[in-house]
């Protein structure tokens, strides 16, 4: 049975044209369909296993790196020498988070409180926990400054208090005991006549009330009526607002908890979280785009006007009395004690602060804090966050722990915060969100190429069959003149 070679050209080219066709819409629905995916698995909810458990335990190893100022010349000091620090350290700690008290409610929103536990990390610190190290005596200088406004019999009753406790302007103590608390007799003293002005009941150290605490009580949107809101505040501990701050709008609980963003980012976004620890909400804007092990992503960073002061950046108002630039006083939420925090090294902060303590050496690499983000998702792939403790000092009248001591904002200790995914996860999530939507482009692109080919070809066959189909025509009519004229000829004959 003889082929219809024109037929089969005709259908090639239909084929082509479905196939450049099919190429075409997959290029509008593929991503459709992506995006479709991510909205679905980006929901806070049990049935999305890997999001859902990513969520709940954090299963990405997290380390707080702490590094302390050690003071080298405390008798100096106390003489109104300028403060000279060696930095010491990290002394690595694993964090864990655990999710508990998960409750979904009606509103689309679910409640839970993180736990956090801090383990030391010998093979990755560069000292043990037995390390001893100098800084200032928060419970007296600290005091000292919260009570220079008393009168000065009383001034000279504290002054006798810590005498009587031992207790002089700077500590030197282990790294363990500075970071998970020490016995003190003035601490358990404090306790027992005047509860509640110490932040803890137990011993007293830097980190004591966040070893084994939750960050409390939150409250966040799932996102299943709307993927905008998805991971963000709704409140905490049951405040739409804080009220430790002196303007509404510094007062505001903005943005997610500080872990998981809503998916579908672009440069313009920016990165608000709240931060329990900070006592306020904070926002990163956009720095530049990157790829971490391959996945794509946007790095996040603090403005200069984070910690700027008021006259620097009205809308931090709210967040004074204020100092230089560069600090943030959250003596509102810790007690009164005049207590700063900054970037390490007072990074991005008034250049005057370095004036006054001799040793600091920033620089953005080492002390800049950024996130980076996977745009389409919402999901961090390497975070660190980089922040310093100061305490403001000063001579005052009647303490004489104080001695002729300068008035400085004194750097304590700093401490890194990083986290990066990897494993199992960094496996699971390059396959989902890169290999495929890669191999769905490039199918797209296959799938138009081949029918523009296709339809080439055929197109071309089928041309050529209509030109040598005209020339068989003219050669059979070529023929059959020949054959008339020789039967014309052979009649005449």
């Amino acid at each position: 049975m003889a082929i219809d070679k024109a037929k089969v050209a005709i259908g090639f080219l239909v084929a082509g044209v479905l196939t450049a066709f099919f190429g075409t819409v997959l290029a509008f629905v593929g991503p459709l369909i992506i995006d479709d995916q991510i909205v679905k698995n980006t929901v806070i909810d049990p049935k999305n296993d890997l999001s859902y458990t990513m969520w709940k335990d954090v299963p990405v190893p997290f380390f707080m790196s702490v590094y302390f100022f050690n003071i080298l010349n405390p008798k100096e000091m106390l003489k109104g020498e300028k403060p000279m620090v060696e930095q010491r350290g990290p002394y690595v700690y694993r964090k864990r988070c655990q999710k508990d008290n998960i409750t979904f409610h009606a509103n689309n929103t679910v409640s839970y409180k993180e736990y956090r536990r801090y383990f030391f990390e010998p093979s990755m610190s560069a000292g043990n926990e037995s390390d001893t190290v100098t800084i200032p005596n928060m419970l007296v200088l600290g005091a000292a400054v919260m009570m220079e406004n008393l009168p000065f019999a009383v001034r000279l009753m504290i002054s006798a208090t810590f005498k009587t406790f031992k207790e002089g302007p700077f500590l030197t103590k282990t790294v363990g005991e500075l970071m998970w608390g020490y016995d003190s007799g003035l601490v358990d003293f404090l306790n027992k006549y005047l509860p509640g002005m110490l932040p803890s009941t137990g011993k007293f150290g830097l980190f004591a009330e966040f070893n084994n605490s939750n960050t409390g009580l939150f409250n966040i949107f799932t996102g299943k009526d709307d993927i905008r809101k998805v991971h963000k505040v709704d409140s905490w501990n049951g405040l739409k607002k804080l009220t430790n701050w002196g303007t509404p709008q510094c007062n505001m609980i903005n943005g997610t908890a500080g872990q998981m963003w809503p998916p579908f980012m672009t440069p313009e976004s920016t990165l608000p979280f709240y931060s329990p620890d900070a006592c306020r909400s904070m926002e990163l804007v956009y720095q530049r785009p990157g790829a971490f092990k391959g996945i794509p992503l946007y790095r996040y960073v603090a403005p200069k006007t984070l910690f700027a002061n008021g006259s620097d950046y009205a809308p931090n108002e709210g967040f004074c009395p204020c100092r230089q630039s560069g600090l943030l006083n959250v003596s509102s939420c810790r007690h009164n004690s005049p207590v700063f925090i900054s970037h390490p090294h007072f990074f991005n902060a008034d250049p005057v602060l370095l004036d006054y303590v001799q040793g600091l050496e920033p620089n953005e690499e080492e002390h800049g804090l950024f996130i980076d983000i996977h745009p389409q998702t919402g999901v961090p792939l390497n975070v660190s966050i980089r922040l310093q403790l100061n305490l403001y000092m000063k001579r005052v009248s009647g303490i004489t722990e104080t001695g002729r001591i300068s008035e400085v904002v004194m750097p304590m200790i700093w401490f890194e915060e990083k986290g990066y995914i990897d494993g199992p996860i960094l496996t699971t999530f390059h396959t989902n969100l890169v290999v495929l939507p890669t191999v769905m482009t490039w199918m797209q692109y296959v799938f138009i190429g081949l029918g523009l080919a296709t339809v080439v070809v055929a197109v071309a066959v089928h041309r050529r069959l209509k030109v040598s189909s005209k020339e068989q025509v003219k050669v059979h009519a070529a023929n059959e003149t020949h054959k008339d004229k020789f039967i014309m000829n052979d009649s005449d004959k």
